[in-house]
């Protein structure tokens, strides 16, 4: 697996990392404990030093999975969690919350679900626009001097919201949805990212699943699953966007490639400093990403994907509007 660095000063990470939320969270029911145990030390073994997590994913579930299967790993692997949220008294809702005490105490569970002394990288899940940017990048800077906390990441920020957090305490990387069918990033947030030498996280590197061409307008979700409440996932959207995984596919098979591993060698020629962490519940999903890291699309390539999006043009919402307007500030 090749490395690469995670913005100017940050640290080397395995090309392509793991998200590891969809075991727990997000995408039906979690997967059994041992079942993904296993994958995520599937993917050590395949070279991943790179793991993504969040107190919100289950709530807390998460975290204490990828804590267990890393624990005999950990001085090998870079461990990023996210805080900014309370979640209620039923454990459902999500409240943002990033007042410097519950960071704090976020943080103290997160070292305790995960099984270790310090959080390689601990990100803003959402800005709270109730406490100053400058107040959030304050205590993760207290936590970093305390040792609990390596590196300061953001997530979904706007561009104005890094360049302020950034004065305050070094940005190490932003996480945002980027992929093939979400390139709103491209306008403000990657410029704002070179210039200032921050690494960028893309999450959901393959649009929810709908690039691997596994998803077709007929693909129905359960409740709890989050695409059943996506616009993009509605049925007749998916009709609309089903001609970008066509030109995927006719790529794909000019390359002896799939149409995943072709989106995620799109994102790796992007940016030196770029980082997708594709997430899936399967091992041969696993497999398949990771292959991703050793296709190479020259330059005629490239032009090819570019000719194809330009020909297209994506249907439906990323999110719902309660949600989208949590993105973004």
């Amino acid at each position: 697996m090749q490395k690469r660095i995670l913005g100017k000063n940050g640290p080397v990470v395995s090309a392509l990392g793991l998200g590891c939320m969809g075991l727990s969270y997000g995408y039906g029911p979690a997967t059994e404990k041992k079942q993904a145990i296993d994958l995520i030390r599937a993917a050590v073994e395949r070279g991943v030093t790179f793991f993504d997590t969040a107190e919100v994913y289950g709530p807390y579930l998460n975290e204490e999975v990828v804590g267990e299967a890393l624990k005999p790993v950990r001085d090998k692997v870079i461990l990023a969690t996210k805080f900014g949220f309370t979640f209620g008294d039923d454990n459902k809702q999500q409240i943002l919350n990033s007042r410097p005490e519950h960071i704090r105490q976020a943080v103290e569970g997160s070292l305790r679900r995960l099984k270790t002394e310090v959080i390689d990288l601990l990100y803003q899940h959402r800005v709270d626009p109730d406490v100053p940017i400058e107040d959030v990048a304050g205590t993760v800077q207290q936590l970093i001097a305390e040792g609990k906390v390596k590196y300061f990441g953001l997530s979904e920020a706007g561009a104005e919201t890094v360049r302020r957090a950034h004065a305050v305490q070094p940005v190490t990387a932003l996480q945002s949805e980027y992929s093939l069918w979400w390139r709103e990033p491209e306008q403000t947030i990657l410029p704002t990212l070179e210039e200032l030498g921050i690494g960028f996280v893309p999450f959901s590197p393959l649009g929810k699943g709908f690039l691997t061409g596994a998803i077709t307008a007929d693909s129905a979700f359960g409740q709890d699953d989050f695409r059943s409440k996506v616009p993009r996932f509605a049925s007749e959207a998916l009709e609309a966007n089903q001609q970008l995984v066509t030109r995927l596919n006719d790529i794909a098979a000019d390359k002896g490639a799939t149409p995943a591993q072709i989106a995620l060698a799109w994102l790796l020629a992007q940016k030196p400093w770029i980082v997708p962490i594709p997430g899936t519940t399967k091992r041969h999903r696993l497999e398949e990403n990771l292959a991703a890291a050793d296709v190479t699309l020259d330059k005629r390539d490239l032009q090819r994907i570019s000719d194809a999006l330009e020909a297209i043009r994506i249907t439906g919402d990323r999110y719902p509007a309660e949600l989208q307007a949590r993105v973004g500030r």
